[in-house]
């Protein structure tokens, strides 16, 4: 019984001490925008995430159809989308021992008027990746897992610049 009300304290003060740092759950971020107009290629994974993730927010829409161009409120210019494959290091033989994997993407945001709200912007996600000849297509697994989560913290990135523009 006593243990058992100890406990209960000390899950109390938790509790408190949590609610008084200002700590909070992340929420899903509310736009200045409502419509989006982002010419991304359906054969773009991290546009397609990119696509997903605001419009699951419920508060934008996002256009890719050049007709329809006049309903959005802003423009999103995708300036490079771009991954890439390169060779880090080489053993004494001249194998490749390590790779380092990137994604590039850069982009800007403007009104429909041509204001411009987010100048030019790049995002960039590395990682060093191992390479071992016996084992290839572990590595390509390791490697398609990489880039997933490079993509997924980028589209993050991109959502909380997004939600950092605060008038049209």
């Amino acid at each position: 019984m006593q243990r058992r009300l100890w406990l209960t304290g000390i899950t109390s003060a938790a509790a408190l001490s949590l609610a008084g740092c200002g700590f909070e759950l992340r929420r899903a971020p509310n736009f200045a925008f409502n419509t989006l107009f982002s010419p991304l290629p359906e054969t773009s994974p991290l546009g397609t995430e990119l696509k997903r993730s605001l419009e699951s927010t419920g508060t934008v829409r996002v256009i890719s159809d050049v007709r329809q161009i006049a309903d959005a409120e802003v423009l999103m210019d995708v300036l490079l989308d771009q991954r890439e494959k390169v060779v880090v290091s080489r053993n004494s033989s001249g194998q490749v021992r390590e790779f380092q994997l990137r994604i590039r993407f850069k982009f800007r945001l403007r009104s429909a008027k041509g204001k411009e709200l987010i100048a030019d912007s790049e995002v960039l996600q590395q990682r060093d990746i191992s390479f071992n000849e016996s084992a290839v297509l572990a590595k390509e697994v390791e490697e398609g897992l990489l880039y997933r989560e490079m993509q997924s913290d980028i589209v993050q990135q991109i959502m909380r610049r997004l939600a950092a523009v605060k008038s049209l």
